[in-house]
């Protein structure tokens, strides 16, 4: 510490480092040692597009390398960070660009709901990976096809080409971005596996199609790979469909369970009635708009009610 200073009015010390040598934490604990506070906020953020255990370690460590950050715990599971930091040093709008810059995002809570639009954010995610994984299912089976039954057919090596590369450099791009992400930070995950296997396949395959005599001239053959990059992004993006499917199914439970907190259903002589915090109302057809998962578990929550049609 270059200098401090402790401002009794505005109830506040004004600390100097030296480049480099910045410890809040370690002043944090001397304070609190002392018998005083230091004002924090605690709070848990959902985090978008991590895909691993690895993806939660890694956010985990450039969140812990912010100045005023106290503590950090990411959890993979429920997707979400909870950060101890001290607001007048450190803002969520820095988390959220940290984050931004190894592939990763923060959702930041505005006016509304935060869970409605977590939802719809993985309602949409959901909606492309559905187009990514069935354009690179189509686009594969032709490779995979030629791949393993007419490697002897002419042009075979081209085709395979044609059709592969959409699937590696186009649907699958998101993993050499990641992968490009991860390795400014020195770090990595699974999108760097996915990134240099596939890569690798299909750069190789692309030097022995247009360079085979190179391997001629040492008596070996031009073997190519491309099936084996197509069908490796094809068969992850149908991984990360099912897991996406999942938390949508997980997130109706979520939502439904919350509208069975918010309301009491009964039913009287046929005549049903809502009641809720601010009026009950008789006889009142209510109208949701939810999908066919959400559907079908009001209707095991509420066998009788009329409300699920």
């Amino acid at each position: 510490i270059n200098s401090h200073k402790v401002d009794f009015n505005q109830q506040k010390a004004i600390i100097t480092f030296a480049i480099g040598k910045e410890d809040v934490k370690g002043v944090v604990a001397s304070i609190k040692s002392i018998g005083y506070g230091v004002h924090t906020i605690k709070k848990s953020f959902p985090i978008l597009n991590m895909t691993c255990a690895s993806c939660a370690a890694s956010a985990q460590s450039i969140l812990e390398q912010l100045p005023g950050v106290l503590s950090v715990s990411v959890n993979f599971a429920t997707a979400s960070a909870m950060i101890e930091y001290i607001p007048t040093i450190n803002s969520v709008a820095q988390f959220k660009e940290a984050l931004q810059s190894i592939g990763y995002d923060l959702l930041i809570e505005k006016e509304g709901d935060v869970k409605d639009e977590l939802e719809e954010l993985q309602l949409e995610n959901h909606k492309l990976l559905k187009r990514k994984a069935f354009a690179a299912v189509i686009l594969s089976l032709p490779v995979m096809i030629i791949g393993m039954f007419f490697m002897d057919m002419p042009y075979a090596n081209y085709i395979m080409w044609a059709f592969s590369t959409p699937v590696v450099l186009v649907i699958g791009n998101q993993f050499f971005v990641n992968a490009w992400k991860q390795a400014k930070h020195g770090s990595a995950n699974m999108d760097t596996l996915v990134a240099l296997s596939t890569g690798v396949a299909y750069l190789f395959s692309v030097f022995n199609t247009l360079f085979p005599e190179y391997w001629h001239e040492k008596g070996l053959h031009a073997h190519v790979y491309f099936e084996a990059a197509a069908v490796v992004i094809a068969f992850i993006l149908i991984g990360k469909l099912l897991e996406e499917g999942q938390k949508e199914y997980v997130n109706s439970n979520k939502k439904i369970n919350r509208i069975a907190t918010e309301y009491s259903y009964y039913s009287k002589n046929d005549d049903w009635t809502i009641e809720d915090d601010s009026a009950a109302t008789s006889g009142t057809h209510v109208v949701m708009a939810i999908s066919k998962t959400a559907a079908q578990r009001l209707e095991d929550i509420f066998p009788a009610s009329p409300v699920v049609t």
